[in-house]
């Protein structure tokens, strides 16, 4: 057995982990990461697409031109990573945590830690979450699958496409796709609205003439051994009409259908979820309903940039090493958080009284023009007008300290979402 011990363990090596870990080694913490892939960047690396890096870093990078100068902070702050080191549970002591983990090179590994930070990404829901019917022929495939095929491997997914769902991985892959000479026959989106963003609506999609169907669903997969065809219905009321059915003639579908916080050691050690994002519930801190265990990036909610990522988690890495500071005193009693009209989520779940905080947030539905606002104990608090809300693009407030209430009892924090100027009247 390997046996080490770190300030903060950070089980993680992508944009969160990588953020997280130097953050606590520039504070002066002894942070380690322990991945289970070969190497750190997690999907960064083979996000070979650019758009990376704009707001963290000023400029405008590739995937792994990302993850590389995440990866140089890290090794100049000399914070240490195992590598195809896959933890597999997590433990209680009298002085803080022990991991447990299983190493390609060095065994059973074990881990003592002052705190834990939770940074595991997210995963593809596939055909599984679906139910399409049909048979089960070989060319079905996750969009992220096919990524990694394509910019990784060298290999190319097939000639003939059709996207199920309009996730940016999928928009992504359309236009890469289309680069490497295959034919992308339409993506199709059961939603009324795009499920990407809306930048790469117009550069993956418009800009390469490929049809954005939507409000249709794929109601049959056809093949035997491989695919060879979909038949794609219309809705009507949220039920796909077959009557109006089109077969689309293909040897590839992929599925870019939403993406689920990876969260099995979460629930395996106890920490309490979220039903609106599948990640942990977190106080102000970031930090879940187990003392001196944080969660940040993915595995705490999806979010539509890498930049928003990497940013939450210098927020996470601060304050587990705060954590460290304090013994591992239970932290001061704090107000809950609420989703209220139009909005999906609110994170963090719970705020501290009278301290600046910000707060990131999910709409249901699309509107053009829209007002947030914040309320307390029946009084208001904060109201923005905001412009072009889709659910794709996470939307954040910060709240200055007299903007959060102060006192004792924490009243409840209530934001709600509602139409305004021409959307009000629809």
């Amino acid at each position: 057995m390997f046996e080490t011990e770190c300030d903060v363990a950070v089980i993680g090596g992508g944009a969160a982990g990588l953020a997280a870990a130097t953050e606590v080694a520039g504070r002066g913490g002894k942070a380690l990461i322990l991945e289970r892939e070969a190497q750190l960047g997690g999907i960064l690396q083979q996000c070979i697409h650019t758009g990376f890096g704009l707001k963290r870093f000023r400029e405008e990078l590739s995937g792994p031109e990302y993850a590389g100068r995440e990866i140089a902070g890290m090794r100049e702050r000399r914070v240490e990573a195992l590598l195809e080191c896959t933890v597999t549970d997590l433990r209680e002591n009298g002085r803080g945590k022990i991991l447990l983990a299983s190493s390609r090179s060095r065994g059973v590994v074990k881990v003592h830690a002052g705190a834990v930070i939770l940074a595991m990404g997210c995963r593809e829901r596939n055909r599984g979450n679906l139910g399409i019917a049909g048979t089960r022929p070989a060319g079905v495939m996750t969009a992220g699958l096919a990524q990694r095929l394509a910019n990784l491997e060298g290999c190319l997914p097939g000639r003939r496409a059709v996207i199920i769902g309009s996730g940016d991985i999928g928009l992504i892959m359309a236009r890469r796709l289309t680069w490497i000479g295959a034919k992308v026959l339409a993506v199709v989106e059961i939603l009324p609205y795009p499920s990407g963003l809306a930048r790469n609506v117009a550069q993956c999609l418009d800009d390469y003439g490929i049809p954005l169907l939507l409000g249709h669903a794929v109601t049959r997969i056809e093949g035997r051994d491989r695919v060879n065809g979909v038949e794609v219905s219309p809705l009507v009321e949220g039920t796909p009409d077959r009557s109006g059915a089109v077969i689309l003639p293909c040897d590839t579908v992929l599925l870019s259908v939403g993406l689920i916080p990876e969260n099995e050691l979460s629930k395996k050690i106890g920490v309490t979820l979220s039903l609106a994002t599948g990640g942990p519930m977190v106080n102000s801190s970031l930090m879940t309903n187990i003392p001196g265990i944080f969660a940040c990036g993915n595995v705490l909610h999806v979010h539509d940039l890498a930049d928003n990522v990497s940013e939450e988690a210098v927020t996470c890495g601060a304050a587990a090493f705060r954590h460290l500071g304090q013994g591992g005193a239970p932290a001061p009693a704090e107000g809950a958080v609420l989703a209220a009209a139009n909005l999906k989520y609110v994170l963090p779940s719970q705020y501290r009284p009278g301290t600046a905080q910000r707060f990131a947030m999910r709409a249901l539905t699309p509107f053009d023009q829209a007002e947030l606002t914040v309320c307390a104990a029946g009084r208001e608090l904060f109201r923005k007008e905001l412009r072009h809300v889709r659910p794709a693009e996470m939307l954040e407030v910060a709240l200055t300290a007299g903007q959060v209430p102060a006192e004792a009892d924490a009243p409840p924090l209530e934001f709600s979402l509602m139409p305004a100027g021409k959307d009000a009247v629809a």
